[in-house]
């Protein structure tokens, strides 16, 4: 599946894949689907967009965070983490889903945050 509304694949994957109900979205970072650039600027608004992305997948086979039953959190700083969190919460504020966060020691195009995550009809 895919969407104009999130980046394009920058690799040999799918931005998302839905089998029966489960939507597996592929990790998503802060790349703005109509430049194709990253995001430049703070890191509350890298991870915003990396989150507009996650949610364009999710849109795209017509679901909406509500739907999200596990995320993933990729920052290659995890005293990041409480900022990110920040963000994170204002998409998740309802039923959080389960989640990992988990720091790694780099990500494509110099992120700093990518979220991938399962959804459930």
């Amino acid at each position: 599946m895919t969407t104009p509304l999130a980046p394009a694949a920058i690799g040999p994957y799918s931005q998302g894949i839905l089998v029966d109900d489960r939507l597996y979205v592929s990790g998503q970072i802060a790349i703005d689907p109509d430049s194709g650039s990253m995001v430049e600027g703070t890191l509350e608004a890298e991870t915003i967009r990396v989150l507009e992305n996650v949610e364009a997948v999710l849109n795209a086979a017509s679901m909406g965070f509500e739907k999200v039953v596990r995320c993933e959190v990729f920052m290659t700083d995890i005293n990041d983490y409480g900022e990110v969190n920040e963000v994170y919460a204002r998409y998740f504020n309802e039923q959080p889903p389960a989640r990992q966060a988990v720091e790694v020691s780099a990500l494509p195009r110099n992120a700093r945050v990518e979220i991938s995550c399962i959804a459930i009809r």
